[in-house]
This record gives structure tokens, sequence and C-alpha cells, in this order.
């Protein structure tokens, strides 16, 4: 039988990526090389010739690791689909429990196995990232307790809140006709703003300790920041992240009154309090110039648009045959679905991101300019820098790698623009 365009075209589309994917990153790693000996000059007066080095050595270990996974996931993302992974354990979950426990049982069946099934496959590749490349460079502070004790949080997380949503979104499906999937987004939608109000109280706790900042100098000079910005804040929290990791990073979380301003202890214990001031009037930047509520929006609309394209797509039988799998005839076919969608829209979704990227990158330099506009330039430049040699990230990225990637502009690009700002 003459294999369906869907076949063909998810198959070119999923080769066409995985090249692309291995190009760019030895792109990345040749370039990153090629100027491994020599600070760039804007930073000669700032970053010592070895961290450097070490920078361009961690991101080459990096890279050349994500060539074994980014080909892994492909060929495990083949055997799923064309290979006809999904298919037999459809079959073999289907035939153990729909006869005796019936369609709900059978799909949410289906939905766990194949979550812990892919949690399984991805952890040799987590462990070996975290206690071999992170403990290389000095970055891992996890212990292996705490790195179990962390997987079956997220496990034992995953289910208590996804099982109950996954059941919703089926029942939904097969209750609401053929208007299910307007339903099922709005209920997404609502997910969402829930995790976003009870994420800072209820769950992020469950993984890292919070206490109250106690920097009372620094405490009053960011309560006249967020005051100035016209920012409203439950509390300053520092977070234990150096806990499991050296790297250091502060945000916002939450929406309306449990918003929350989170630094990480490595972060405090990098930077002066001018430059803590700058970093965190640069996150300010992407809330007074709407940027998290924009990227909120884009996404509940591009769910919207992803969900109406499954209710299409999941009435046609080529859908699940072109991708590898024999749709139900005695059982509902609502789980296979949402799985075969969630395993094929990356593989297209991909020629696309170069435009998020790009989006978010403007983003980063409006929130640079705010951050000037409320802090000192200087010390938004000096953190910057801190912070990229800390973290030990490039100051040479190939310049099509990051365009195709980076969701924050490169450093050098970063502080011309400051400079800019200054001027």
């Amino acid at each position: 039988m003459e294999p369906h365009p869907l076949t063909w075209l998810f198959a070119v589309a999923l080769l066409a990526s995985l090249a692309t994917k291995l190009w760019l990153a030895t792109r990345q790693m040749r370039h990153v090389a090629a100027h491994r000996d020599a600070v760039p000059a804007a930073f000669a007066q700032r970053v010592p010739l070895q961290a450097h080095q070490r920078a361009a050595d961690y991101t080459i270990a990096k890279a050349r690791f994500g060539l074994l996974t980014t080909a892994f996931a492909a060929a495990v993302l083949l055997g799923w689909t064309l290979l006809g992974g999904l298919d037999a354990l459809n079959g073999a979950v289907r035939d153990a429990v729909q006869p005796r426990w019936g369609d709900m049982a059978y799909q949410l069946t289906l939905l766990a196995t194949f979550v812990l099934i892919g949690a399984l496959l991805d952890l040799p590749f987590e462990w070996w990232s975290t206690f071999r490349i992170e403990q290389r460079f000095g970055f891992n502070r996890s212990s292996g307790r705490l790195f179990a004790v962390d997987l079956l949080k997220g496990l034992l997380l995953s289910a208590v809140l996804g099982l109950p949503l996954a059941a919703l979104v089926l029942w939904i499906m097969s209750r609401t006709g053929g208007w299910w999937w307007l339903w099922a987004w709005g209920t997404w939608t609502a997910f969402v703003l829930l995790m976003q109000l009870i994420y800072p109280t209820l769950i992020a706790p469950l993984f890292n300790k919070f206490e109250p900042l106690r920097d009372e100098t620094l405490a009053a000079r960011v309560h006249a920041l967020m005051q100035r910005c016209g920012f409203a804040a439950k509390g300053l929290f520092v977070m234990d992240g150096s806990r499991r990791s050296a790297h250091g990073n502060a945000y916002f979380t939450g929406l309306g009154a449990s918003k929350r301003v989170v630094f990480f202890d490595t972060l405090l214990s990098t930077l002066s309090p001018g430059e803590v001031e700058a970093v965190l009037a640069h996150e300010l930047g992407h809330f007074k110039r709407r940027h998290v509520l924009k990227r909120m929006v884009t996404t509940f609309a591009l769910s919207l648009a992803g969900l109406a394209l499954l209710g299409w797509l999941a009435t046609r039988s080529w859908f699940y045959s072109g991708l590898g799998v024999l749709p139900n005839l005695s059982a509902p076919n609502d789980a296979l679905a949402l799985l075969l969608f969630a395993l094929a829209l990356p593989v297209f979704g991909f020629f696309v991101s170069p435009l998020a990227a790009l989006l978010s990158r403007r983003h980063e330099f409006e929130a640079d300019a705010y951050a000037c506009a409320q802090a000192s330039s200087a010390d938004l430049a000096s953190a910057l820098i801190k912070l990229h040699q800390d973290n030990a990230s490039t100051l040479t990225p190939d310049p099509l790698y990051v365009r195709f990637y980076y969701s924050h502009p490169p450093a050098s690009e970063r502080l011309a623009a400051l400079r800019a700002q200054a001027a």
C-alpha cells in the first residue's frame, strides 16, 4: 500500500529538522572553538582569558552532548510514530485495561504509560548532564539522593495535577461534540491561570526553600525601585538555588496579589546591590512593556488554533494511519489523537521557532532600555558580564545559531545597546 502523503511529509520534516539541528550545533562548536584563545575586545578588561576559555569549553561540551540527545530524541520519535511504537503500546494497554475498566481508564493508562516511558528514556541523559557535564565545570551541587527525590516529586506532582486535567479534557472530547476543542481550550486556559496563582505558595516550596530577603538595605532599595515603577509584589524572597546548582538568577512569579520577587542565593552572593537593582529593573521592564501579557495572550491564541486543528485532524483516519497508528474501532481515539498531535507538532513547529526567538530578543532589548531609565546602565552592564562569566556563557556564539535559538541577545549586542542607551 502506498504511504499516505502525511507519512512522507512527517518523515521529510523530521529529517530536515534533525539535519538542521545537527548542522547548527556543529557550527556553534566550530565558531566557539575558533575564538577560544582570545577574549573579545569589548570584554578584555573585565573577563580573564581563563574564564573565557572555561565558558568556551562548557559551551562545546553541552553542544556535543546535545548532538547525542537530539539524535536520540529523533530516533525515539520515529520509533513512537512511523515504526509503530505508539501503535503497539496502544494495543497492549487497550486490550489489558479497556475490557475490564472501561474507556476512561484505558485512555488515562495510555497517557500515563506513555509519559512514564518517556521519563525513563530521558533519565540517563538528565543524570549525565547533571553529574558529568555540570559536575565537571563546577556547577552541580545536587546529590544523587536529591536528584532522585526531585524526580519522584516531579512524577507525583504530574500525576496529581495531570491525570485529573487529562480526565476532564477526555470527558469534554467525548461529551461536547464537534466543538469540544473550544471547551478544552477554556479548561486548559483556566488551569494555566490557576497554576500561576498557586505555584509560588504551593508548588515551588515543594522543591526549594524560600526565605524573606533579610538584607534591609537591599530590600529598601528594591522597594524604592518597585515604587518608582508602580509595581506591587507580595514579598521579596531568597531561594536556595545553591542547593542544586551554582547558576544564578532572579525572577517574578505569580499573578495578581500572589506576585512575588525571587532571588537565587547564588545571585545575591555574586552581584552588588546596584547590580541587583539593575537586574530587577530589567525584569520589571518585561512587566511594564507588557511582554508577559503579550506572551501569555500569544500562547493562549496559539493553543486555541492548535486545538482547533486537532479537532479537525482527530476525525480523519489518515491522521492516525499516516503517523503509524491504527485508530481504535471499539474504543475512543481521543487519547491517541492527543499523543499523536503532541508528537508531531514540534517537528513542524521547529521551523518557525526562529521567529519566536527573534521576538524574545526584541523584548530583552526593550527591558534593558527600561532598566537604564530606572537604574544604572553601568550596573546593568556590569551585572551582565558577571552573570555571563559566572554561568560560563560563551561570549562568542555563532551568529546563525544565535538567530535560530537564542531567546536573549548575545552579551556583545546587549552591551553595545546599553552603551548607546547611556550615550
